[in-house]
């Protein structure tokens, strides 16, 4: 969002202010204000004019102004009505030379999940991909996908949904699927020039369009999607802050340890339990022939935890 709009709606977020004390504030004329009062409004902020100034009476459940205004991570927000799919976009933006840039697009036509499996999009839900450049070798970048799994699940359980994770990045409610993360990358031998995480989550998606999914909403009623999107950003940009605790949070939300699982890999499949993870991202699973470390894979969960 635009750096002054940000400050006229944390300051009307306080209370009423009048335009003159905002012109004084922000050192721009009072027509500047209300300029920038009015394509807030266009946005869909309700602003209202009272006797003691405007004051912020209501936010747009969703749209890019929205998610920035609730954002405390320093993220620009680029939001469109329809894309093909956030992740292309985000690609493009990458290209340019973006970073920590969220691509949200209210409805995706062409939206893609792992193994180039399509994603249906329905309505409702959040669709977003960040760009970002960390300082890191490619080996590493699969934590990255792990941390936007727990900021997903984190947000989830916030909006007091019971969500755990499946090996590696899907948010799942007693095995009915909430949200997955696809993670694109570019870079050379030794270093990441950028990674693109893609996020898809059932936010207030009627289950109707989830035969085989859950979402917020019908899980514990609907969620408001700009506190849920902000939340996740939020949490991933946290995370990422300290790249070494982001294994131990995906513990403490995992599913797949101590469940017996038949993983997929391009070459084999391996069979057994699922017994820890590894930095960054690596599943460790007891076979018949002692431990396997697996680092990519399709994993199904064989049993209901005991």
């Amino acid at each position: 969002m635009q750096e002054t709009r940000a400050l006229i709606l944390d300051r009307l977020a306080d209370g009423p202010v009048s335009g003159p004390t905002l012109a004084s504030e922000l050192d721009i004329s009072r027509a500047a204000v209300w300029n920038h009062v009015e394509t807030l409004r266009e946005a869909g902020f309700e602003i209202r004019d009272t006797d003691d100034g405007y004051t912020l009476a209501a936010v747009p459940e969703f749209g890019g102004a929205a998610t920035a205004f609730e954002l405390d991570a320093d993220f620009e927000v680029e939001y469109h009505d329809e894309l093909a799919s956030t992740n292309a976009t985000a690609r493009d933006r990458a290209s340019e030379g973006a970073e920590n840039v969220v691509v949200v697009a209210e409805r995706q036509t062409g939206g893609r999940g792992r193994l180039d499996r399509d994603w249906e999009s329905p309505d409702g839900g959040v669709y977003a991909s960040l760009v970002v450049r960390p300082d890191l070798p490619p080996a590493h970048a699969p934590v990255y996908t792990l941390a936007a799994a727990v900021a997903v699940a984190d947000a989830a359980r916030d909006a007091g949904v019971d969500a755990g994770i499946k090996w590696p990045n899907d948010v799942q409610v007693d095995g009915r699927k909430l949200a997955g993360i696809l993670t694109e990358m570019e870079g050379e031998a030794d270093r990441v020039s950028w990674l693109v995480v893609g996020i898809g989550a059932n936010a207030n998606v009627d289950p109707a369009d989830l035969p085989r999914g859950t979402s917020i909403e019908s899980e514990v009623g609907p969620v408001t999607r700009r506190e849920f999107l902000a939340s996740i950003v939020d949490r991933f940009a946290e995370l990422t802050d300290d790249v070494e605790s982001i294994v131990p949070a995906w513990r403490e939300r995992a599913v797949t340890l101590g469940q017996q699982v038949r993983v997929e890999t391009p070459r084999e499949t391996i069979e057994g339990e699922a017994i820890d993870v590894e930095f960054p991202g690596t599943l460790l699973v007891e076979t018949d022939d002692g431990v396997r470390r697996v680092t990519a894979g399709d994993c199904e969960h064989l049993r209901p935890r005991e």
